[in-house]
């Protein structure tokens, strides 16, 4: 397999386990990046960019990544708790007046950001292009009760959190989170992530595409009334939705991002150095200890795995995924299908990677579990 790209020596065991994947017939197309002390210091790819496997995989490619779409959103509402214009310990509803309903009006932004607020879903059915309407399914979360006391479970909130969060991005700023994320983040660091994208960049999308279709109902086995069953068949998504060009377009602020394994390294980057990337100060390093607080841990009830949750990203625990290999001191979250974003504040390490084949599992397999585990290896030695 051709990798291209460039990478430092000292970090060639990640390498060579990235070139294993496609060996081993897990990937076919991505791209993985590794950022250092604020230095790239891996930037590969490699593979096609299209089901027919006929166009290569190219240095700007840049794929749906899901779920690690997350990770923009947070760093946005860190922009602003760094401001002073968002608390992450205050009411929603101080920001969101109307939220204030049927049980909310004490739901903290902590809850939301950790996956705890209990408006994992809707309510209302919500159909898959609702979605491309951001302002109309935030809505109606203001009438909406919450499905379990705020603060005293975990359950994640796959869609919802980002049109929550974007949401009070908006009454705090006036921008969507997707202009936010340019403006403040995305342009300033000339990184290559983006909650809406424009058509000129099209062009240069990898498809998303799965060994075996299925949707996110069927990783689970569902129990009618249970808050998985809700949040996986109310408001779902599909893996050809992100072929499309209203998908692309959408602001989407839980799934809808698009960006490679450079973006997403780059983005972490900031977490990795305490809020500074490229000599710019976006965001203070006692935000980052403050945030990276263990705000709730269990069994989460969507995704049936025992969690931990920071206000924003996800923590180091033991479980059935990749999280156990991360030590104290990282934080993470990742895509369906296998997108992947990790920062590490002790070794000031991010990591990002960006496949289009789709591997089974809600937060990763064993493409992820390989990658990660080469990934601690390398960072135990730095």
């Amino acid at each position: 397999m051709d990798i291209q790209g460039k990478f430092d020596d000292k970090f060639k065991s990640i390498v060579d386990c990235y070139e294993n994947q496609f060996v081993l017939n897990l990937d076919i197309g991505s791209s993985l990046a590794i950022t250092y002390h604020g230095e790239v210091v891996v930037d590969i790819w490699s593979g096609t960019r299209d089901k027919a496997q006929s166009l290569p995989w190219e240095e700007d490619t840049i794929v749906n990544v899901f779920s690690s779409t997350k990770n923009a959103t947070s760093l946005s509402a860190y922009v602003l708790a760094d401001r002073g214009q968002l608390d992450f310990k205050a009411p929603v509803a101080e920001y969101w007046p109307e939220f204030a309903q049927n049980g909310k009006e004490n739901i903290l932004v902590s809850h939301i950001m950790s996956h705890s607020s209990g408006l994992a879903g809707w309510d209302a059915p919500v159909a898959g292009n609702d979605l491309y309407d951001p302002d109309k399914v935030a809505a109606l979360f203001e009438t909406q009760e919450p499905w379990w006391e705020p603060g005293t479970a975990l359950g994640y909130h796959a869609i919802s959190v980002g049109n929550l969060m974007g949401e009070i991005i908006k009454r705090i700023s006036g921008k969507t989170v997707g202009n936010f994320f340019k403006d403040e983040i995305a342009k300033p660091l000339d990184i290559d992530f983006h909650i809406g994208l424009e058509d000129k960049h099209h062009s240069r999308v990898a498809e998303i595409h799965q060994a075996v279709e299925s949707n996110p109902e069927d990783l689970f086995e569902l129990e009618e009334g249970s808050v998985m069953q809700k949040v996986m068949t109310n408001g779902i998504i599909t893996a050809p939705d992100a072929n499309t060009p209203e998908w692309r377009r959408a602001e989407i602020p839980a799934a809808g991002g698009h960006g490679n394994g450079r973006s997403i390294a780059e983005s972490m980057a900031l977490i990795a150095n305490g809020g500074t990337y490229k000599g710019k100060r976006i965001f203070s390093e006692e935000l980052i200890k403050f945030a990276l607080e263990e705000q709730v841990r269990g069994n989460d009830l969507v995704l049936v795995e025992p969690l931990r949750w920071g206000i924003g990203f996800g923590l180091p625990i033991d479980n059935a995924s990749w999280m156990g290999y991360l030590d104290e001191g990282a934080c993470f979250w990742a895509g369906w299908g296998g997108s992947m974003s990790i920062a590490d504040t002790n070794k000031k390490v991010s990591f990002g990677y960006t496949p289009c084949l789709m591997e089974e599992g809600a937060i990763g397999a064993e493409r992820s579990q390989n990658l990660v585990r080469s990934l601690s290896d390398l960072i135990s030695k730095l």
